[in-house]
């Protein structure tokens, strides 16, 4: 892979103008300058130079987002799986931004190639193989993480406070990790929620800081399975949303030790599994 040069800094934005026509309840049209807008592009990953697939994503912290990944695919356990990330050179238009290149341990390389991986900007699991495949290969979480529901209540609001594209477009979501003491570790915003997350644990993974034991997860909208999988992998005790969870999200809580907490608000929220860790 010699015909690459490393990662660094994103080559693409993240956000674009466009023109756009504005139309009130009443009167005339209006055509203002221009309106940005969230990017969603594709991002291949190659495996010493073969494709392997295919994630839609907002341009930004894309190494993230390929490390959360692959560890929420299983394909990869911990950062020293991957010996390096290059953006190959050369590439037609089009592609020039949107593909990296992985070099695995040969073992991991094999293992990766040899099975599906599958992900849209709205789905993180869609086109799985079949039921099985959802299985989450995954210990339970350990107990004795705790975090004051005054904290919790707090999350939204400093998440919100730190988004800056969404600041501009009002389309994209985001993941944030928190400590305990309501200290912002981490922040990402992507179009997909899935990917948001996978950009948190990427981030983490690369700083040696999975799993994510002293932890807390909050993300922009509602909990899924996917959302609740990768805590679950990335080791996170909690796992927060302004929204609603599924209940297969509730399930996978439950049966993983996992705690949900969904409808985050300073007045109150609602623990759907293993209410233990939120404390006075």
């Amino acid at each position: 892979m010699s015909d690459a040069t490393p990662p660094g800094r994103d080559p693409l934005p993240s956000t674009v103008v466009v023109p756009v026509v504005h139309a009130p309840s009443t009167g005339a049209l209006v055509a203002p300058e221009g309106d940005q807008v969230a990017v969603e592009a594709p991002l291949e990953i190659r495996f010493a130079g073969k494709a392997a697939t295919v994630l839609m994503r907002t341009p930004g912290d894309d190494e993230d987002l390929v490390r959360g990944f692959l560890l929420s695919e299983g394909s990869i356990t911990g950062p020293d799986d991957i010996v390096r990330i290059v953006r190959p050179a050369g590439l037609p238009v089009g592609e020039a931004g949107n593909v990296v290149d992985l070099e695995l341990f040969p073992a991991l390389t094999a293992r990766a190639l040899d099975r599906p991986l599958y992900s849209s900007s709205s789905c993180g699991v869609c086109g799985k193989r079949s039921i099985a495949s959802l299985e989450i290969p995954a210990p339970p979480l350990p107990p004795g993480f705790h975090v004051r529901r005054s904290v919790l209540a707090s999350l939204p609001t400093r998440m919100r406070a730190a988004q800056p594209i969404f600041d501009r477009t009002g389309g994209l979501h985001a993941c944030a990790l928190f400590d305990a003491d309501g200290a912002l570790l981490c922040l990402r915003e992507d179009v997909g929620r899935h990917n948001a997350v996978d950009k948190v644990v990427g981030w983490a993974l690369e700083a040696r800081r999975v799993p994510l034991a002293a932890g807390v997860l909050l993300v922009s909208g509602r909990i899924s399975f996917e959302l609740a999988q990768k805590a679950v992998i990335a080791g996170a005790p909690v796992l927060a949303a302004v929204g609603a969870p599924s209940s297969l999200a509730i399930e996978i809580g439950q049966r993983y030790g996992l705690t949900l907490v969904g409808f985050v608000r300073s007045s109150a929220m609602n623990v759907y599994s293993h209410a233990e860790r939120v404390a006075d």
